[in-house]
Formats: structure tokens, sequence, C-alpha cells
């Protein structure tokens, strides 16, 4: 049984076909000069139809009938078993990033990360060989395509760094307070005792007798004691772990020690890593040490002329310059990293958390991702259980609605990747029930992003349809999109019921798996709107996963074919 409410259509040039139904016409000379050649609103109700509200713009033929649709849905085989144990409202919707590493770079392993909830798979570059990386990366798609799995592949460029130390060794290192260690330029393979090479020739210059070595934000603390030539001999003042690749500062009397090497952002290891990425398909590429908004805007350019599918560019917030200039970064890019350890290096330890909480919200204002990283449970890479406070970090993030939270060494080289990754599965379901059921969603204060009319027609839909959606308590929504702007925007407004977005586009559906609360689905759509919506509720209840009495709201701004090239817009809710 349904409703039919008024349909609002919009031309884009004059026109209203029936006197019975509102048209608008759009001024060529104002973008926002919207006029009403009606004077009121008809209702028109017909037993057992559909509520409907419709906003778009019409080409002549946008009512032909479509092709007929193939049966054919892809849906991330671990996302339809957490619908089935747990229904639409226990599915998470915080997505979970894994770092590859040595301890988890075989099929096997990769295979139980995706059965485990894994979104997205994280490359860091600067570690192991290209090769390396793409046995990983095919074996990611191997996944996919064999098994029905939906995992997306970012890498994460190394980034002109000049504060890398790495002490050979394929596992952590413990440092013993009081023991002497060799830092240096000189490069060779393999390990030697209390001996560590970093990646920069001119790491040690500037830096005095007395000055602090400080190893990944404070695992590990030295006191340099002599210098020869730009070798450094350092005592350890704090012991700790000593990660392979791990990062380090340099502070004198309680201050950073500030080097500026005018560097790019982008060194040529990391161009010929990015070209080897889009040779290998990948969907993001997480950009390191970025202090503006010109570079990202560079390698987007440069990605859109060499890569022939869309891959979506990531800053990482990691510096206080960075932070400082984090909305034109954010508006720049399409997504951002919070990459704590080496924010935390830069400003003070208990601003941390504030900065963290202003960066998801500038990000979700904007409607860009954003992935919560580093240490959020460092210590599960040598034990199998969190602390306490660990699990309360991770449960902070989601509180403050991050798109996804991220493992690095807890999966790349840790001993136990797959119980951390169970944890952050465990915590983030837990603290969005509670939010939910507590009622302490924090709604957004809504900042106009689109421009054009058509673009702001589509938020006010998204955020009516939320509270819609929201209010009547259905089951799910459902969003046909080409690009995903719809299904980000539906993110953005974090609603209660779960995201489904249909999209025919591999792309788009790999680049939705960082948007919070949306499940990505390829299907086959077609022009006919009525069309999509019937085949894709008929394939989701051959699943078992849509019930007789279940409500969905359904959204659509799928673009028809290219004699009627304009976009149409509509809400419906719809009781199975």
């Amino acid at each position: 049984m349904a409703i039919t409410t008024n349909s609002i259509h919009m031309c884009s040039h004059v026109v209203a076909k029936t006197p019975k139904i509102p048209s608008f016409k759009l001024s060529e000379k104002s973008v926002s000069g919207v006029s009403c050649t009606g004077r009121k609103w008809k209702r028109n109700v017909f037993p057992r139809a559909q509520e409907t509200v419709q906003v778009g713009l019409e080409g002549s033929e946008s009512r032909r009938k479509s092709k007929v649709l193939e049966g054919n849905l892809e849906l991330d085989v671990a996302a339809e078993r957490e619908l089935r144990e747990k229904g639409f409202l226990g599915l998470r919707k915080t997505k979970l990033v894994c770092t590859v590493g040595p301890a988890c770079s075989s099929m096997e392993e990769l295979e139980r990360l995706a059965l485990g909830g894994m979104n997205v798979v994280r490359l860091n570059m600067c570690h192991n060989t290209r090769e390396w990386h793409r046995d990983v990366i095919r074996n990611i798609k191997r996944l996919n395509e064999e098994k029905g799995f939906c995992v997306s592949v970012m890498i994460d460029t190394e980034g002109s760094q000049i504060h890398v130390v790495d002490h050979g060794s394929p596992s952590s290192v413990k440092v013993e307070e009081g023991s002497v260690w060799l830092f240096t330029a000189e490069k060779f393979d393999g390990s030697r005792p209390l001996t560590v090479q970093t990646n920069y020739e001119g790491f040690s210059e500037g830096i005095n007798v007395g000055d602090e070595l400080v190893i990944d934000g404070g695992m590990a603390c030295f006191e340099v004691i002599e210098k020869i030539g730009s070798d450094l001999h350092c005592r350890c003042s704090d012991p700790g772990l000593f990660l392979p690749g791990a990062k380090f500062s340099f502070w004198r009397d309680g201050r950073l020690v500030q080097r500026n090497h005018e560097l790019p952002t982008l060194s040529h290891k990391d161009w010929a890593d990015i070209e080897f990425g889009i040779s290998e398909g990948i969907d993001f590429v997480a950009m390191s040490f970025v202090n503006d908004a010109d570079s990202i805007r560079h390698l987007k350019n440069y990605l859109s002329t060499k890569s022939c599918r869309p891959i979506k560019v990531l800053a990482k917030i990691e510096s206080l310059e960075s932070f400082q200039k984090l909305e034109e970064i954010v508006e720049a890019s399409d997504g951002i990293m919070v990459a704590r350890g080496d924010l935390g290096v830069e400003i003070p330890l208990e601003k941390i958390p504030t900065v963290q909480e202003d960066i998801v919200h500038v990000c979700r204002q904007l409607n860009k991702p954003v992935i919560v990283a580093s240490q959020l449970l460092e210590s599960m890479v040598e034990y199998p259980t969190p602390t306490r406070a660990e699990v309360a970090d991770v449960s902070e993030a989601v509180r403050q609605y991050a798109d996804a939270l991220m493992l690095s060494a807890e999966s790349a080289i840790g001993l136990y990747g797959h119980k951390a990754l169970a944890v952050l599965q465990m915590a983030s379901s837990r603290m969005e029930s509670w939010s939910r059921e507590e009622n302490r969603q924090r709604f957004l204060e809504q900042r106009q992003l689109g421009v054009s009319l058509i673009d702001r027609i589509a938020e006010q839909i998204c955020n009516s349809a939320v509270e819609i959606a929201n209010n009547l308590a259905v089951d799910a929504i459902f969003v046909y999109t080409k690009h995903g702007h719809m299904a980000s925007l539906f993110s953005r407004n974090r609603p209660n019921p779960p995201v489904f977005a249909f999209t025919d586009d591999d792309s788009t559906r790999m680049a939705m798996n960082l948007q919070w609360g949306v499940t990505p689905l390829l299907v086959d759509l077609s022009d006919d709107i009525e069309a999509n919506i019937k085949v894709t509720i008929s394939l989701i209840k051959s699943k078992g996963l849509l019930e007789e009495g279940d409500s969905v709201l359904v959204v659509s701004d799928v673009t028809p074919t290219v004699s009627t090239p304009l976009s149409f817009q509509s809400i419906q809710v719809k009781k199975v």
C-alpha cells in the first residue's frame, strides 16, 4: 500500500506539461533565480499507491522503457554474513582499514582479514619491494573476483621524509636503557647490532650533542652523545620498542627542532610508486607530508590524465602546518587521514583529542571521508589483548563519527592482526549501537556545499531523506548512484538505517568503501528508475535479506541515457 503525493519536476528551460503539477522555471541569468508558475499545490491521492516525492530534471524521453536488467547483484560476502547475523540496524557503519605487511600478506591471511570486516587494504610504500606490493594487490583482486569480496586498495606514499630509520630486522626490536646505538646514513643490507640507517643523508644537519632523538613519538628515546661526520651515537634514555622503518624527530629544550629542507611533497620514488599504483588499478593514494592544497590538486590533475579509472587522493594530516591549513587541504582532497603518530610529535599530547575531533568535524562538514590512524591498538603488536585505554580510544573515534579506523603495525607486523581487527569490529559496532540507543547523535551544523541549483537540490533531498528515514524508522536506505555523490551526502548525515548504494561503476563502488554507513553493491542499472528499484529489491529479497513488512527509503540520482542526459532525483518510501 502506498500514497502518492505531488511530484515536483524541474525543467532546464520553461515548461509545465500539465497544469496540475507545479513547475519551476530556472532563469539562465541567475543560478538562484527560481520562480513558481503554479499558485497552489494539488494533492492527488490514489489508494494502494506509494509515498513519493520527486525532484529532478526531466528530458523528453525520460519515461521511455529501459532495457531488462540482468539479475546480478554483487554484495561483499562479509557484509552479507554480518547482515544475516545482526540485521539491518546491527550492520557496522564505521569502515576498517588494515595495513598489509609481512605478517598478513599471504592469500590465506588476506582472506581472513576480508572475512573479519576489512574494507580497505593499505600498502605502505616505505616498506617492501614493488613486486611484493604487486602480489598483494593481485591477491586482493583475486579475492574480490573469485570469493565475492569488495576490498579496496590504497597505497600510502613515502613522501620526501627526512626522518625514517630502520634497524634492519623484520619485526620490532626492544631497546634497553643505557644501550648506545649508531644512527647513520650509510646504506647496508641486513641488520647490524645496535645500528640503524636513515633514509636521508643530511638527517643530522643542525643537530647538537645533548639533543633528544625520539622514536615514533615516544616509543623509545635517545640522547645524542657524539657526532662524527653525519653519524650520531645516541644513548637510550627511555627504553621501548623500535619498529622497522620507524619515524623519528629531534627535540631541544623541550621543543621540536624545526628544520626546513625544502623537499618536494612527492619524491621521485613517490612518482614511480604512483605510476605503479595506476598500472595495478588501485583505488586510493594517501599522500604523506601534505602542507598545502596545491600539491593535492597537482596530483589529482596528474591522475586524471594518466589513469583510465578514477583514483581518489587522501591527504595525511601529520604536521602542525597541515593542521593550520586544514580546511583548504580538506576541500582540495578526496578524504583525510589523521596520522596521529606524526601529528602528536608536533603538537602537545594533551591537544591530540581535540585536534582529532576538529579534523573529523571539518571533514564531515565538507563531506570528505576521514580515517583515524596510528597506534589505535599498539599494544596488540605484541600482546593478544588490548589495553582498556586503547579500547576507549577506539570508541571515542567512533563516537566522533570518523568514517574509518586504521590498523598500522598491529596488522602489518603484529602477532595478533586478526584479533586486533576483531577488536575494532566489536568496539565500533558496540559504540554505534549505544549511540543510537541513547539517541546521542550529534546533528551536523549544515554547511551548504553545492553551488549550482542541482547540487543544492541534491543536498536538501539527502538532508530531508535522512530525517524521514530516522523518524519513520525504516529498515534501510537504498540509493542508486553513478558517481556516489548522493550516497556520500547520506553518509554525511549519519543516518540510523544503513545505506545500500547501488552502482554500475566498479570505481564508484570501491571509492564508497571509505564512507561511513554505506554498503556498496555492483548491479546493472538502467535509465528506468522504477525498474532499478523493482529489480534490486527483488534481488535483495532473493538473498533472504529483505522480508515482507520491511520498509525501505529509496533515493536515485542515476543519470539517464545520452538522449536524456539530465539527472533525475527522487525520494520514495516502500514497504516490502
